[in-house]
């Protein structure tokens, strides 16, 4: 992000307010603002009254004051104003990620429906750990949502899929299902043929079947069918047509330290080969009821050669 903020560029005013339109593609006003008191502000400005929308929907966020305020000749204004200075890089992340997200809106109606929305799932967002993810972490958190649109299609609900979803949960395996146990792990276009195992609980469940799901992502930035970190989960948002389950996968996300912010739109993804694997009792694997006690912590990689014969068809993981 630019050290340069939008409101360094205004002019602290008199009194009232100073602004600067937004640029981007917005059916809606959008601008920048600058109080006396030095107070950042963000602002969309809406036709029509949209007061009972705006407080049957309304987001309390902390350290952001989010109010409607009627202006003149029948506009109003939703207006964002920081609390405290410290929080700007914070904001100015929020603020441009609404910018992004009212792209989609058709109208005033539709564009504070869209931010509260989204101003919804910052609140969760922040509610977790918030830090910029590694390459590894980007790579490993695509290829779980990637399986969890996989799934959604096989469950009887996406709210099913998403609960089922325990990997942001820090449970053993990455996906609980039914009777069944996925753990997901991701490889890159360019590693060589192993996958690393972090404890010696990935792969042991109490489960009737587990299994080892492993994506290999190839970074092609300029590949039309290449997708970024931001690019799925906007398509998993959108296949969530139940408000519990947007929640609860916005929850998840913020568990991850995720946000909706422009550092995600790199690297863009391809997934060139999938690979699953059946674990049986004499999958090569460490386990903690095979351990001494004293043993507390166990990481290790497996080589895709030495398990070739226990892979099985994608479509095995869904059926058992």
């Amino acid at each position: 992000m630019s050290k340069i903020s939008p409101w360094d560029e205004i002019a602290i005013p008199m009194a009232e307010i100073n602004i600067r339109h937004v640029s981007g593609e917005t059916i809606v006003p959008c601008f920048w603002g600058r109080t006396a008191t030095d107070q950042c502000l963000f602002i969309v400005e809406l036709d029509g009254d949209h007061y009972a929308h705006y407080r049957k929907n309304m987001v309390t966020l902390h350290g952001i004051k989010v109010d409607l305020q009627t202006g003149e000749s029948g506009f109003q204004q939703l207006v964002l104003t920081l609390e405290k200075h410290v929080d700007r890089d914070l904001f100015q992340v929020l603020c441009q990620s609404l910018v992004a997200a009212l792209q989609n809106a058709t109208d005033s109606a539709s564009s504070i429906a869209v931010a509260l929305t989204h101003l919804r799932r910052w609140k969760t967002f922040m509610s977790g750990q918030i830090r910029y993810l590694s390459v590894e972490e980007v790579r490993g958190l695509f290829a779980e949502i990637i399986f969890l649109l996989e799934l959604s299609e096989v469950l009887p609900s996406h709210t099913d899929a998403v609960m089922s979803w325990m990997g942001p949960d820090k449970y053993h395996q990455d996906f609980v299902f039914g009777n069944t146990a996925v753990e997901v792990k991701s490889l890159s276009g360019t590693e060589r043929n192993s996958v690393h195992i972090s404890s010696e609980n990935q792969l042991e469940s109490l489960m009737d079947y587990l299994f080892l799901r492993i994506y290999r992502l190839s970074a092609q930035p300029d590949n039309a069918n290449a997708l970024s970190l931001n690019d799925i989960v906007k398509i998993m948002h959108s296949k969530l047509s139940d408000s519990d389950a947007v929640d609860e996968f916005d929850r998840k996300l913020s568990r991850y330290g995720f946000l909706p912010i422009p550092f995600y739109d790199l690297p863009r993804f391809v997934v060139s080969q999938v690979y699953s694997y059946r674990i049986t009792n004499d999958f090569p694997c460490i386990v903690r009821s095979n351990i001494h006690s004293g043993i507390d912590t166990v990481s290790y990689n497996i080589r895709l050669e030495a398990i070739s014969s226990y892979e099985c068809d994608n479509s095995t993981v869904f059926v058992g």
